[in-house]
């Protein structure tokens, strides 16, 4: 608590209320901000209009997974990867020699090298070492904390630390690259979502990560929202809709009006530490205690490579069980002792499954009542229940929302793709490719500051429509006090201590006056974004002091900056080692061509030329295996020479 020198009490309790308090009445008669109509209907901003070479895509930056989307024939379309696949693993991987992998060829090498592929990042964004102590254990990686408490993942092969918002922006990059190549255009813009429950820091750090990707991220979005985007798009009739979203590492709820291009967000609740991840740790749990008691007291979690053999086992088992009664675990030689070699053999029932997982899908119950609570619905005013995220798939899963909600649940959308394609639509609408859509979204968790005796005051409550701005006045605690400091703080709990500190700044040259006094006008505006500035300012003095929130777990500009300029150098690299894979592919084709008109020829060609094309053939395989990239090209226009002279001897 700030000492009595800087602290301040409430002056007028109801504070002042600078949002627009003018509504109207939507089709079911709940009320809406009528100046959300006036802003989305009209044309997008011409600043944020694409040029012709340019188009607006929308991310979906997954724990497990992620996916890249655009706006194409009036449809949100998923853009398929360079391997050809609708969905991108999260996963960045650096191998011995330094070289950088990311996607599913990371994720295929991950068992050879578990303590420099990174897995599950989201998690670790934005965050403080103190926060993700726990979740840090559960990693084959090393996660370590800087001198300011920061979270950084260890990589031992290029012996660098690196932040979550660098891998991440690794992953968005390769998402950026594939679709440029697959619809022909340069991509230098995005929408990119993150979960409804994610706090400032978490949001601040997804743009970072952007940034440094080089991207601009034109707006950041909640995922139930972009999902009901997806869902509602060509929908005409108002419904009220429930997104369950449980992903790889996150879970949100959103109740929802969606009908007529309208779709406004009424309440939002969630848990951003459970998702598909956690039902995968259990059965690794299961799998290594089972082997523990089996084995004289072997702990396969202190092996990192067994660990992720066990990751990847349970995964594979909890997908297999999605449409199977009972699946086998098999992983030969997962260690070995004295004895000899160890292997693990054993099957796994789905009803286990669902005992090991119970206390998991008893947290998916929680944030699905709060959210129908503060919406002030029962589940028979829900049209539909919308299932998102792959750990939907789970039965045991769907059967929770359908016991909760009295409804079973629609799987017409695909939970894998459909957060990607709302957010090629909200892209559209940025982009000018898409008009008619009024999207209100709401800020998931109250935003305020201290007082004296250590209490919140809540300035916005949560579920506020963004973007939002509102006031409180305060006053000063001590008779000539001349300073303030501002603490700016996110939850729901009534203590100070028990929320999260998302920053402090200090307001000073305030006039000398008796204690109470003073007017201090704290003002908190949230952006479309989700994203908080905080404005304080003297009314006697006119004196004011204002800051986009850095709290403790977000990256220092200059160290952003910094991460900018490495991630040009890798894609400037990426490019080259593009080239070189593409020149040897060229130079294996033109040597097996070659090789195979020699064949054809055969004794239409004398001796003497035969040599010569044998010989540059043979330089050319030697380049190929050693050579530089300047070597092949060398090479390989002098065998084209050579099969050029050898194709005029023919004919002649």
């Amino acid at each position: 608590m700030a000492s009595s020198a800087a602290q301040i009490q409430v002056l007028c309790g109801n504070g002042i209320v600078t949002c627009s308090s003018k509504r109207n009445l939507n089709a079911k008669g709940r009320f809406m901000p009528r100046s959300a109509f006036s802003v989305t209907r009209n044309a997008p901003n011409s600043a944020l209009m694409r040029k012709n070479n340019e188009k607006v895509v929308g991310i979906d930056l997954g724990t497990t997974n992620s996916a890249v989307a655009a706006m194409e024939g009036g449809k949100p379309t998923i853009v398929k990867n360079a391997e050809g696949q609708r969905t991108t693993p999260s996963v960045v991987a650096f191998t011995k020699n330094g070289e950088r992998l990311v996607g599913v060829v990371a994720k295929r090498q991950a068992v050879i090298n578990p303590e420099n592929t990174f897995f599950s990042v989201k998690r670790f964004l934005g965050r403080t070492m103190e926060e993700v102590a726990e979740e840090s254990k559960q990693v084959s990686y090393r996660v370590v904390e800087d001198k300011n408490g920061n979270v950084k993942l260890e990589c031992p092969a290029i012996g660098k630390q690196f932040a979550a918002e660098e891998i991440s922006a690794q992953i968005l990059r390769k998402l950026v690259d594939d679709a440029s190549r697959f619809l022909s255009v340069n991509v230098t813009k995005a929408v990119i979502t993150v979960p409804a429950y994610f706090n400032d820091s978490q949001r601040t750090a997804t743009k970072d990560a952007g940034r440094i990707a080089g991207l601009e991220v034109l707006r950041i979005i909640n995922e139930p929202t972009a999902a009901s985007l997806a869902y509602g798009l060509e929908r005409k009739s108002n419904e009220t809709i429930l997104v369950f979203d449980l992903g790889g590492g996150t879970f949100d709820v959103s109740v929802l009006e969606v009908g007529n291009g309208v779709f406004e967000v009424l309440a939002t609740s969630g848990d951003t530490h459970l998702g598909g991840d956690d039902f995968d740790k259990k059965v690794v749990a299961w799998l290594a205690s089972k082997f523990k008691k089996e084995n004289k007291g072997i702990d396969l979690l202190k092996d990192k490579q067994a660990l992720q053999r066990l990751i990847e086992a349970a995964e594979k088992a909890k997908i297999e069980l999605s449409s199977l009664s009972q699946t086998n675990i098999s992983l030969p030689f997962i260690t070995a002792t004295a004895d000899g070699p160890k292997h693990i053999e054993t099957s796994l029932t789905r009803a286990k499954f669902e005992e090991l997982c119970s206390d998991l899908l008893d947290r998916c119950k929680t944030p699905v009542e709060n959210s129908l609570r503060d919406a002030k619905l029962r589940f028979k005013d829900i049209d539909e229940v919308i299932l998102v995220g792959g750990s939907t798939r789970i039965p045991a899963v769907q059967e929770v929302v359908r016991k909760l909600t009295g409804k079973k649940p629609n799987v017409t959308v695909n939970p894998d793709e459909v957060v990607a394609l709302g957010a090629a639509v909200q892209a559209g609408v940025l982009g000018g490719d898409v008009s008619g859509i009024v999207l209100l979204d709401v800020t998931p968790l109250s935003l305020g500051t201290d007082k004296i005796g250590g209490l919140m005051v809540k300035i916005i409550p949560r579920n506020s429509t963004l973007p939002a701005r509102k006031s409180k006045s305060f006053t000063t605690v001590e008779d000539g006090q001349t300073s303030v400091t501002i603490k700016v703080l996110q939850g729901e709990r009534e203590l100070v201590r028990d929320n999260k500190s998302l920053g402090r700044f200090i307001l000073d040259g305030i006039s000398p006056a008796p204690r109470g006094v003073p007017s201090i006008q704290v003002t908190f505006h949230i952006d479309a974004n989700g994203i908080l500035s905080v404005t304080a300012l003297d009314k006697a003095t006119g004196n004011k002091q204002d800051i986009t929130i850095t709290g403790a777990s977000i990256l220092p500009k200059d160290e952003v900056d910094q991460m900018v300029k490495e991630a040009e150098r890798f894609a400037k690299d990426d490019k080259e080692m593009r080239e070189a894979i593409d020149n040897k592919n060229k130079a294996d084709g033109v040597v097996y061509q070659t090789e195979k008109q020699l064949r054809e020829f055969g004794e239409k060609i004398s001796g003497e030329v035969k040599e010569k094309v044998e010989a540059k053939v043979q330089k050319l395989k030697v380049k190929i295996q050693t050579g530089s990239t300047q070597e092949i090209k060398d090479a390989m226009a002098a065998l084209e020479e050579e099969v050029m002279q050898m194709g005029q001897y023919v004919y002649n």
